[in-house]
């Protein structure tokens, strides 16, 4: 008998579908998304608990997605046979309508501030060139172009990278007509490194400034998504955000999504012949000392 191979380190969605990898469904997490009508949402989780995979899977999902040339890409496909398929019109109608900014942090973890501020740059930077497409239309006037070229060029000022993410919010927005969903993924990364590192106040000014722009005074934005292990005083990055909801391993809002499921690795057990051992598995999962 053949099995699925299991997706040991694989967070991309796309990869992890079309590869055929055992894959755990939470796609009803988008339908509670949906429901809920969060404005900006941080979930915070240990790792090893789906978020970055989470993340990549609302990308797809929600993404109006294009080439370089800016030709639209289907990728309604990955979700067949997914229970969201089957939550009909309502919200299945939203499957492939948006712009979406997606941004992981995780390579900050720098030595110093210039060196970390330089790698993010640099994510930021990768984030407007996936949207190159964008420098084709006539969506944006000369300076604009400019501005967005400078960007994505590393030409730009610290200033112009504290307000990237809505500078993009609003030229996607010039281009689809719609607005953003803005896709946050290890948010706590350059705070933890600065932390240890010794450059703490001058990562918060930049992140505070980052998000501030993107996700409290961003008219573009139709809603964000952060995840991350750590949850940051909301004085020091959140000042002022009352539109920020957090959502922490302990909140049993969206729990199931995050993470396995007791019935989840029962199935995994019994799909791949090791329901006898189930109860250790659980011990494991747990944490709990097997003698």
């Amino acid at each position: 008998m053949s099995y699925q191979p299991l997706p040991v380190g694989v967070d991309n969605f796309e990869k992890l579908i079309t590869r055929g990898y055992y894959y755990v469904d939470k796609t009803m997490f988008i339908k509670e998304l949906l429901d809920k009508k969060g404005d900006v949402s941080l979930f915070t989780r240990p790792r090893r608990f789906g978020k970055t995979l989470n993340i990549s899977m609302l990308q797809y999902f929600f993404e109006d997605a294009r080439d370089y040339t800016g030709e639209k890409i289907d990728n309604s496909s990955l979700f067949e046979g997914l229970g969201i398929m089957g939550c009909g019109s309502m919200y299945l109608d939203h499957m492939g309508k948006y712009p979406v900014i997606s941004l992981s942090l995780k390579s900050a973890k720098q030595e110093d501030f210039e060196q970390s501020f330089a790698a993010l740059a640099d994510d930021i930077a990768e984030e407007f060139r996936r949207h190159e497409y964008l420098l084709k239309s006539e969506c944006m006037d000369t300076f604009m172009k400019e501005r967005y070229r400078e960007i994505m060029s590393w030409k730009a000022g610290r200033t112009e990278y504290n307000k990237s993410l809505k500078f993009l919010s609003e030229c996607l927005y010039r281009y689809y007509g719609r607005k953003v969903i803005i896709l946050i993924d290890e948010y706590d990364v350059p705070l933890e490194s600065a932390h240890t590192n010794g450059y703490y106040s001058q990562m918060v000014n930049f992140i505070r400034s980052l998000f501030e722009s993107a996700l409290k005074t961003n008219p573009y934005l139709e809603f964000a998504v952060m995840t991350g292990c750590l949850r940051v005083s909301k004085e020091s990055i959140f000042t002022g955000m009352n539109n920020l909801e957090i959502i922490s391993i302990l909140n049993s809002n969206y729990d199931e999504y995050f993470g396995l499921t007791e019935s989840e690795v029962r199935q995994m057990c019994e799909n791949y012949g090791l329901t006898a051992q189930f109860a250790r598995i659980k011990a494991w999962y747990d944490g709990e000392l097997i003698k």
